[in-house]
């Protein structure tokens, strides 16, 4: 279907002419006409489709028509992103070029003070059509900025996004202020059931159009290398080496992966900037300037850019890490193959992200091409595709066939490490002679009892009787020998204990006076015992202790000046 088989202004045909666009997507072909008629839409369609057009036209062509209020807010759009609202005022500007006077503004964080004064006065003088993050309205509404009594139309884009993002209770905060003849449209990439019930609190009756849930563009050709983490950026040299490659999007899990990948991809002279979530806004801006003018070749980035940015002639899409949700599997390599263009997706699959991949192919309903690795690169993980049957064999076979296939991750082992002995070598190894073995007689010790035992069966049942009667004679007098002596050493120590306890007091005192008389002549004689401040009585009279106290009267009067 053409745009002007449509019910749309003049106005906003003459700026589809004049951008070359003719014919409507599916998305836009049964949404335009369900809006334009005043009624609540819920569209599912895939990323790069056309959803932005989709509502954009026919809110404009009706604000154009005129009957809404001036200097009111008259539209509201809810972005998930900064990028996409950038995005979504940009397409405003181009499908509004004609259109008298209705305004618009981008409302989001991240800016300096002079944005924030451009966006309040604004909100104040009542822009017709609002495009906002939900966390930066929600500051404008708190501090009563906000006037949303006259808003006549409210758009969810990337509905699903924003409510994985956390913002469920600002939008539900945001939908409790809107009047309630205001007419509510929401998109959406994907139908998970909390969607749904948002659906169901928001709108009214809503017209539902799906198409093609969640499934990536035909022309988008996939492919997936099975490597191990350290060979990847491996792979991606070797694919810049075999094409001049422009206009490629490197997406990474993390923050700190896309550092990393970037600071590695500029050390090979290749044209790359990153972008991800610890940029301010203006790095950001102008990070996406570079690469939308051309000026860089490689965006390396997170999934900050994995959905609603629409940027022209992207050639390949690389995941260089496996998503962990199918959705955003999809979502990722829908960058590229947009507007009926072609497309490559590669995706980097390590040996802990096969399940990960695994849950993806069965979500597409089929098995991704796998490339080999370069040869410089060696050998890759076996890969078993989902589905396949289970390991044949015994536990202890299946450990051996693993073991065996990861070898090569092991270290060799250390030959130069002296061999423990075998079982045969320690068995052997009794058979020395006494003299080589000083610390352990008891092996020698277990074979004289064998013997001992191996004669005593050879014996008669009368021989056996008289060395049985023999053993237990020497046994009961070895028995009376030991009771003797432990009788006589109890009774030796008893002995001592009395005497000990029977020594008259002055004795011990006298024995312990010519201790201590013995010890402090040893001191005396060694070294001059230091006087201490506490000072016996006995002591006082003594004439060591004179003279120790003229030495130091001496020694205060020398200090204090006066003569001797």
């Amino acid at each position: 279907m053409y745009f002007d088989e449509l019910d749309l202004n003049d106005n906003v045909l003459d700026a589809l002419y004049d951008m070359q666009f003719d014919t409507c997507t599916p998305v836009q072909e049964n949404c335009i006409p369900e809006i334009l008629k005043g009624r609540d839409v819920l569209g599912v369609a895939q990323t790069g489709t056309g959803k932005t057009a989709a509502y954009l036209l026919p809110i404009l062509s009706k604000l154009d028509d005129g009957n809404y209020p001036k200097d009111a807010i008259n539209c509201v759009i809810m972005s998930p992103t900064r990028e996409l609202a950038q995005q979504i005022d940009q397409a405003m500007q181009g499908f509004g070029y004609y259109l008298n006077g209705v305004s618009s503004v981008a409302v989001y964080g991240g800016n300096d003070g002079n944005r924030y004064d451009q966006e309040l006065k604004s909100l104040q003088l009542g822009a017709d059509v609002v495009i906002a993050t939900p966390g930066r309205f929600i500051s404008h509404m708190s501090l009563g900025n906000v006037d949303m009594s006259k808003v006549s139309f409210f758009v969810l884009d990337e509905a699903d996004r924003m409510l994985d993002m956390g913002f469920s209770d600002d939008i539900m905060k945001i939908a409790s202020k809107l009047p309630k003849t205001c007419q509510t449209i929401m998109f959406s990439a994907t139908m998970p059931p909390k969607i749904e019930e948002l659906a169901k609190t928001l709108l009214k009756d809503p017209v539902e159009i799906k198409l093609a849930v969640s499934k990536p563009a035909e022309k988008i050709q996939q492919k997936g290398y099975v490597c191990y983490e350290t060979q990847k950026l491996g792979i991606i040299k070797d694919i810049f080496k075999k094409d001049d490659m422009k206009r490629v999007i490197i997406f990474c899990g993390s923050k700190l992966k896309v550092k990393q990948v970037n600071g590695a991809l500029q050390k090979k002279n290749i044209n790359c900037g990153e972008m991800h979530s610890d940029l301010d806004q203006a790095q950001r801006d102008d990070i996406m300037f570079k690469f939308k003018s051309g000026q860089l070749d490689v965006l390396v980035a997170t999934d900050i850019v994995a959905r609603g940015i629409d940027i022209d002639d992207i050639s390949m899409v690389i995941n260089y890490d496996v998503p962990h949700d199918a959705e955003d599997y999809v979502h990722r390599i829908g960058r590229t193959a947009r507007a009926d263009r072609d497309g490559i997706a590669i995706t980097l699959i390590s040996d802990n992200d096969m399940f990960y991949f695994q849950q993806i192919e069965k979500f597409l309903d089929k098995e991704v091409e796998k490339v080999t690795l370069p040869e410089d690169l060696g050998e890759g993980p076996a890969y078993i595709p989902a589905g396949k049957p289970k390991k044949s064999g015994n536990a202890k076979q299946r450990r051996r066939k693993d073991r065996d296939q990861t070898a090569h991750k092991r270290k060799p082992k250390n030959t130069d490490r002296p061999k423990t002995a075998t079982s045969e070598e320690k068995r052997t190894s009794t058979d020395k002679p006494r003299q080589e073995r000083p610390s352990d007689n008891r092996p020698a010790q277990r074979k004289h009892n064998s013997n001992h035992n191996a004669n005593r069966s050879q014996q008669n049942p009368e021989q056996q009787d008289g060395v049985q009667n023999a053993n237990r004679g020497r046994n009961r007098n070895r028995n009376r020998k030991n009771y003797a002596h432990n009788v006589d050493e109890n009774s030796i120590g008893n002995k001592k204990q009395n005497d000990k306890n029977s020594m008259p007091a002055q004795e011990g005192q006298a024995k312990n006076a010519q201790r201590n008389g013995g010890n402090n002549r040893k001191r005396h004689n060694n070294k001059p015992r230091v006087e201490s401040s506490r000072i016996a009585p006995q002591a006082v009279n003594s004439p060591k202790s004179s003279n120790a106290e003229s030495g130091i009267k001496k020694f205060f009067k020398r200090i204090l000046g006066f003569k001797k």
